[in-house]
């Protein structure tokens, strides 16, 4: 297989239980839960052999299961979803060449984002993690900034260096800027998009590293990478017209379902 997609899915999260249940309603009030909206996000991507969903849920293996999704069973003790993928590939028994790792909470995420993010993997041989960023406008930036102001964790930013490399993913808005920027005006700040490509080779040393301490600090589960030193490669995306926007807190879920009916996406 070239393209494997692993969508990790878990019930008991801290912040929101229960949350790839949540049914999103879309323009004309059809509603899907949040995991569907994510493999059917996942469907779209061209150049893909198989998508999977792995949980270690039973509710999510049945709702999954009950709209035609392939689920693999995973352990409770997964800490994250880079783990949770790592378990996945291992009791599928196969080899790949590339894993993506499709977040089940970012229903919004286009397909051109994972094709151009497998495609900047395949591009870099040195690197061993992809991830998209997309740049934030000024109207996301100050969604970014509002969040924190108000004690939600929202979206994650990202700063990297020279040819894509990742130097920091954080959950504050960084990097800093004084200036203000109009709505639809570009900002310096990038939105880092809940995906990941892997090579199996990374993928698989993952699971056998200590959680790094800003990885703990953060809750950012791609820092453990470069905690050891490990190449992540930013991969910048477009936009497109589309809005995107991950579901973090359940005041999120208002905000994706306007976003849904100003795109038109049922």
């Amino acid at each position: 297989m070239s393209v494997v997609i692993v969508i990790p899915a878990r019930h008991a999260s801290s912040r929101y239980p229960g949350k790839p249940l949540v049914e999103l309603r879309g323009v004309g009030g059809e509603a899907r839960s949040l995991i569907r909206r994510s493999h059917d996000a996942a469907l779209a991507v061209r150049g893909v052999d198989r998508v999977v969903v792995a949980t270690d849920d039973d509710r999510i293996r049945d709702h999954a299961e009950g709209f035609g999704a392939e689920v693999v069973m995973t352990g409770t003790d997964c800490r994250n979803g880079t783990e949770r993928c790592a378990e996945a590939i291992d009791r599928l028994g196969i080899a790949p060449e590339i894993v993506v790792n499709l977040q089940g909470d970012a229903p919004l995420t286009p397909a051109w984002f994972v094709e151009d993010l497998v495609a900047g993997l395949r591009a870099a041989p040195d690197a061993e993690v992809a991830t998209p960023v997309l740049r934030c406008t000024g109207r996301m930036r100050a969604d970014l900034i509002a969040d924190r102001h108000a004690g939600r964790v929202g979206g994650t930013t990202a700063v990297f260096g020279q040819g894509g490399r990742a130097l920091y993913f954080s959950k504050e808005v960084v990097p800093f800027a004084a200036d203000s920027f109009a709505d639809d005006q570009p900002s310096p700040v990038f939105h880092h998009v809940g995906v990941y490509a892997y090579r199996p080779a990374a993928l698989a040393a993952y699971r056998g590293w200590p959680e790094g301490a800003l990885e703990r600090l953060e809750g950012l589960e791609q820092l453990r990478f470069l905690e050891q030193g490990r190449h992540v490669l930013c991969v910048e995306v477009e936009a497109r017209g589309r809005q995107f926007w991950e579901l973090n807190n359940p005041s999120d879920v208002a905000r994706i379902e306007q976003m849904m009916a100003e795109m038109g996406q049922r």
